[in-house]
């Protein structure tokens, strides 16, 4: 086999309008966040060998360059902006323009080893795009009920229309969720598969099929730290610190945090778990996140082992 061409890194900053690239040392420009302006980008960096792709996660603005870069084959490094701009106060860099962080994310991806951007599709996307809407139903509806004991009379009035009104269209994203699963083959046998585990809901089964396209693909330790269930230790000498999660996909970690809550209750096997570590005195919170750590390992274990049996 012929050896792959050394990854030509370009840092690219993504703003609402507009793209900052830095591809060498002395080659930068910037084009528009525009349909033209992103097939101008492609076009440029087609001439480059091999190129790879570093930019930031920039509030939803990188989905549509993201999406492209793949599409054309380019490959791509999507990094969380608090860590590239610490490697920035490492490099003693306090300035910040958008040419400048173009140049830092070239930089950063030189030097750090980052995992590459997989691609989403069109059917996990569709499913994105629904659970977030859903998510966002919710917070509109907890924050009316949460207005609701201290609204007069009048406002009452206006708040019961608006609740009724967001009930329905959680019903509605609902129902179009179940149905856009159950019409794909693929994601329909991976749902029910994992609704198999007691405490596993279609909510759940939904967000690890939009969010953790990497479930059943690799092994349950590097899973875990994916999605943010991996305690981290924080020990400097004689101190040895309580171990927490940090990071991960926060959207899988919520959802997963209130079916391991309903799991410690519901399925036997879970719930003597739960006890177990209550009774060795650890902190409810730490036996959620072991519960949590724990489903998401069987999850992965059930998609990746179609003969894999649940005990009961």
């Amino acid at each position: 086999m012929p050896d792959q061409p050394q990854p030509e890194y370009v840092g690219v900053d993504i703003s609402s309008s507009r793209l900052d690239y830095c591809a060498s040392d002395t080659e930068e420009g910037n084009c528009s966040n525009d349909a033209p302006g992103r097939s101008q980008l492609i076009a440029r960096l087609k001439r480059i060998t091999a190129p790879r792709v570093i930019c930031e996660a920039s509030g939803g603005y990188e989905k549509l360059i993201v999406a492209e870069l793949l599409a054309a084959g380019i490959e791509v490094c999507l990094v969380q902006p608090g860590r590239v701009r610490a490697f920035a106060y490492a490099e003693g860099l306090l300035a910040k323009t958008d040419r400048i962080d173009a140049r830092l994310l070239r930089r950063y991806g030189q030097k750090i080893a980052l995992r590459l951007v997989q691609p989403v599709d069109a059917a996990a996307a569709t499913l994105r795009e629904l659970l977030e809407h859903r998510r966002q139903l919710v917070e509109q509806l907890s924050e009316v009920d949460g207005r609701m004991a201290l609204a007069g009379a009048t406002l009452k009035k206006l708040l019961v229309k608006q609740q009724a009104f967001l009930k329905r269209q959680i019903a509605q994203v609902e129902r179009m969720i179940h149905d856009h699963i159950d019409q794909d083959p693929s994601l329909r046998e991976k749902s029910q598969r994992m609704q198999q585990m007691k405490g596993v809901g279609p909510i759940l089964s939904a967000t690890l099929l939009a969010y953790v396209p990497e479930l059943g693909r690799i092994e349950s330790a590097p899973l875990s730290a994916l999605v943010g269930v991996a305690p981290h230790a924080k020990d400097s000498g004689k101190n040895q610190a309580p171990r927490h999660v940090r990071g991960g996909r926060w959207q899988v970690r919520n959802v997963l945090y209130m079916a391991a809550v309903s799991a410690s209750r519901s399925n036997p096997i879970l719930a003597a778990m739960y006890n177990r570590l209550k009774a060795r005195g650890k902190p409810p919170m730490v036996c959620l996140v072991a519960l949590m750590r724990k489903m998401l390992c069987v999850l992965n274990r059930m998609l990746q082992k179609p003969d894999f049996a649940l005990a009961h």
